[in-house]
């Protein structure tokens, strides 16, 4: 059996070769690492992650096997919202190093044969950018029209939509007695897109950091650039829940002349991965923005099976619920089958916004967090799209539960604590305290566990952000000394990606939708059907797929095959 799987892999080596001289695209083939800077690791002894840390790491992230390494921002920013309030574009942070640093990053990372793709955030900026500061000295300024400015309405903002941060997503300006938009903190004004000058501002920075040697662009929120012709109410906002705007405000009436423009103007002039974070999307949507003839992007992040466990309350994602399996299969299957043969898919569990996959659709308990991780990387590498993969998550790091809502850092955590406890007091502390341990922002960006000394090896100083008790169990020294570990299965699962095409290429076909407790689906191309099957909860189940007698298991979570048997978490892929 195993020659017969050696001699398919082989086969399949040779056809993979065939398929990206026929019109495949390097970034089909390839998985992403995303980095979260500020927590990944420290090199000069101040707490706080930096370049030259990302830069020792480099060969650790190599050994993976990623192609693709995506950076959360490191450009100057007062840190409002830890990086996505911008100051100036073409800075680096000091706190994260120099350019000369980040040039020495694309220098061993293309020696390494690994791709760097910037994150790019260009909805809004920081209140401290110098065009900001110009905009509002007067109505008359140059650069009032880079941002969206409006006068107040009877006495008040201009209509009634709400940050994603919550309250308002105007705030009032003294000087100018006009208001300003931020669908964001108040210290992240909305960049005004209708004006020209601003755009071909914004074409000639990415076209600056490409010919620095970036590879492509992950773009925050980049559907929100267009806002909607008229200002005219949210309907969906009401004083009884924790509302955001962003859904109302995304796909407005010019984002896609604004996206091919930028493809036509920056994109199409070089050979690189883009992916554009659209909040609000449907398959539609996605199609528009990612088709194979839409000539603006390569990809998109939509949010809706991050979205599954939301609040049936009106809290959004402040919520302590278990998801639905059933509903979970449904909409992953149907991104899958809408795009298919039409635009291509992002894949991904988690990221520097979502909780930590195994703490959120897996099982976080030392029996159990290891066997869950592996079965929810296996359901998603076997998918048709990109993968990424989040800092910590090929080593099983968990959410976190301090005990103290001061001893969170994150902007949307504490303004929602301060809002829906303090304010409205629609919640107990303790109960908002549940949902923070689900749902917080700082779940994901407690620091890397490298190993068990002090601080996990991520700093020897006091870090940023304290480091998740587990990390002298969970952490990347004792995964690599284990065979079994997590690690080398994602390895593995970053290695089939490369050598097998029904993997890229082939028709996805999900099995029994109604079942809520395993997931199943086919993979189908000409030359060969892969089946995975993944049991989502602890019990013993018992599911019978046809499959030939020469099924392969080309991959599992166990040791062995029991066949119609499917243990905890039981994951296995069959080759056929």
């Amino acid at each position: 059996m195993r020659k017969r799987l050696r001699k398919l892999l082989l086969v399949f080596d040779i056809r993979l070769k065939e398929v990206n001289m026929t019109g495949e695209q390097w970034w089909q083939q390839a998985v992403v690492y995303q980095i979260y800077p500020r927590s990944f690791q420290d090199s000069n002894h101040d707490g706080i992650g930096d370049i030259p840390g990302i830069i020792a790491r480099l060969p650790y992230l190599k050994s993976l096997g990623v192609q693709v390494i995506w950076l959360s921002p490191i450009y100057e920013s007062p840190n409002d919202d830890n990086g996505y309030d911008i100051s100036d574009y073409c800075r680096i942070l000091p706190e994260f190093g120099t350019m000369a640093d980040v040039q020495e990053m694309f220098s061993v990372a293309h020696r390494l044969g690994l791709k760097i793709m910037m994150d790019l955030v260009i909805n809004h900026t920081s209140d401290e950018h110098a065009w900001f500061k110009a905009s509002r000295q007067s109505k008359d300024n140059p650069y009032r029209q880079y941002y969206i400015w409006r006068d107040p309405v009877d006495g008040h903002e201009p209509n009634n939509w709400q940050s994603d941060f919550g309250g308002s997503a105007w705030a009032f300006d003294d000087t100018t007695q006009q208001y300003y938009l931020h669908l964001f903190s108040k210290k992240q004004p909305d960049l005004n897109w209708e004006n020209p000058t601003l755009r071909h501002e914004i074409y000639s920075m990415m076209t600056w950091w490409l010919n620095q040697g970036v590879d492509g662009f992950r773009m925050d929120v980049i559907n929100l650039l267009s806002k909607p012709v008229h200002f005219v109410d949210d309907p969906n906002v009401t004083t009884e829940n924790h509302s955001s705007s962003m859904n109302f405000i995304a796909n407005g009436p010019k984002i896609h002349a604004y996206l091919q423009e930028m493809n036509h103007e920056v994109l199409s002039k070089y050979d690189i991965i883009t992916v554009g974070e659209t909040p609000g999307v449907t398959t539609k949507d996605a199609i528009k923005y990612a088709g194979t003839t839409a000539n603006e992007l390569q990809m998109t992040f939509q949010f809706e099976h991050t979205e599954v466990d939301n609040s049936r309350e009106g809290f959004g994602k402040w919520s302590d619920e278990r998801f639905n399996l059933v509903t979970l299969k449904r909409i992953l299957s149907k991104w899958q089958n809408d795009l298919y043969g039409k635009a291509w898919n992002s894949l991904y569990w988690n990221n520097h916004d979502r909780p930590r996959v195994v703490s959120r659709f897996g099982n976080d308990s030392d029996q159990y967090r290891v066997i869950s991780a592996k079965m929810l990387a296996t359901t998603l590498h076997f998918m048709q799209g990109t993968p990424y993969i989040y800092q910590g998550e090929e080593i099983g790091m968990t959410n976190v539960k301090w005990p103290s809502i001061t001893q969170y850092k994150d902007i949307d955590t504490r303004n929602a604590y301060d809002d829906l406890v303090l304010k409205q007091k629609r919640m107990t502390p303790d109960k908002m305290m549940s949902y923070i341990y689900h749902s917080s922002r700082d779940n994901a960006r407690t620091p890397m566990q490298w190993d068990k000394t002090l601080n996990a090896g991520f700093t020897d100083d006091k870090p940023w952000l304290p480091v998740n008790n587990n990390y002298s169990e969970i952490n990347v020294s004792a995964a690599l000394s284990d065979k079994q570990s997590l690690f080398y299965y994602y390895q593995k699962l970053i290695h089939l990606r490369q050598t097998m095409p029904p993997i890229t290429t082939g028709k996805y076909v999900v099995l029994d939708i109604a079942d809520d407790s395993v997931y199943a689906y086919r993979r189908i191309s000409d030359d060969a059907q892969l089946l995975v099957i993944s049991n989502f909860t602890e019990k013993m189940q018992k599911r019978h797929y046809e499959r030939p007698d020469s099924a392969t298991v080309l991959i599992s979570n166990y040791d062995d095959d029991l066949g119609d048997t499917l243990r905890p978490y039981e994951a296995k892929v069959y080759l056929f």
